[in-house]
């Protein structure tokens, strides 16, 4: 399979067309960004760690039940993925009150959700990825009613496959972000990424009554260097995939066609 033209560049991941049309070739980037895009910073060894957490990750759900998007890791900052369609939403999930939640409803930082709480918002750094409600996502023509409802139950899903996944591992999952699309075959799946830079982890092993933060809240709130706490959970999952027999291993793009 080979490599062709650029087709996008985000903040933190290059997209490129391959000779298969409904195949496209991931390169994660070292750049790390808050506040959409404000705030930016080049890190050495980001994009490697955060290719190899989440095709971890992807591995993982996979084992639990949950399709996504990806085919295969073939570097260190490279992944092959399934071309999607993707929903113009960021898909949030709550399990404790923290960030821009704690200060909009004005309640302490950590505070247990009574259940786990799904949000969307329009993706766009233009608009400030403005929250939306399901009807208004209808409204708009950004996802059909049968569109949002099989995304929630995937929401949902994915949450309670990644509570399991961090419970091993000693690690608080405080919320996370996703992206779904619609593949070649019209089937609604999992997409994007799934990392420190999406998600915010807590670790359980710290014993002081500070949060130790696993996640880009370091970057964002100036607390610290992210990559010994990236490092961390890329060690930690790597052990639970060994654990449970989840394959890590690099593939050939020639082997790693559509599935």
């Amino acid at each position: 399979m080979e490599k062709l033209d650029k087709l996008y560049e985000g903040k933190a991941k290059k997209l490129y067309a391959t000779s298969n049309d409904n195949v496209l070739w991931v390169q994660y980037m070292n750049q790390a960004t808050a506040g959409n895009g404000l705030k930016k910073a080049q890190i050495a060894g980001k994009g490697s760690l955060n290719n190899q957490i989440t095709s971890l990750l992807f591995n993982l759900l996979k084992a639990r039940g949950v399709k996504s998007h990806f085919l295969g890791r073939i570097s260190n900052t490279e992944q092959l993925v399934k071309r999607m369609k993707m929903f113009p939403l960021e898909i949030i999930m709550r399990n404790t009150a923290a960030g821009s939640f704690a200060k909009r409803y004005a309640v302490k930082e950590g505070t247990a959700l009574k259940k786990p709480l799904l949000e969307f918002c329009v993706k766009s750094d233009d608009l400030g990825d403005p929250f939306i409600n399901p009807e208004g996502v209808v409204a708009l023509g950004l996802a059909s009613e049968s569109e949002m409802a099989e995304i929630t139950k995937q929401a949902h899903a994915v949450n309670n496959a990644l509570l399991d996944i961090f419970n091993k591992i000693d690690v608080q999952l405080v919320d996370f972000k996703i992206e779904e699309g619609v593949d070649a075959q019209g089937n609604i799946l999992l997409a994007d990424e799934i990392t420190p830079d999406t998600c915010r982890l807590w670790d359980k092993r710290n014993t002081s009554s500070e949060v130790s933060h696993l996640d880009k809240d370091l970057f964002r709130r100036d607390l610290g260097d992210i990559i010994p706490a990236y490092e961390e959970i890329f060690s930690r999952l790597k052990s639970l995939a060994q654990s449970e027999g989840v394959n890590f291993d690099e593939v050939n793009p020639n082997d790693c066609a559509e599935q």
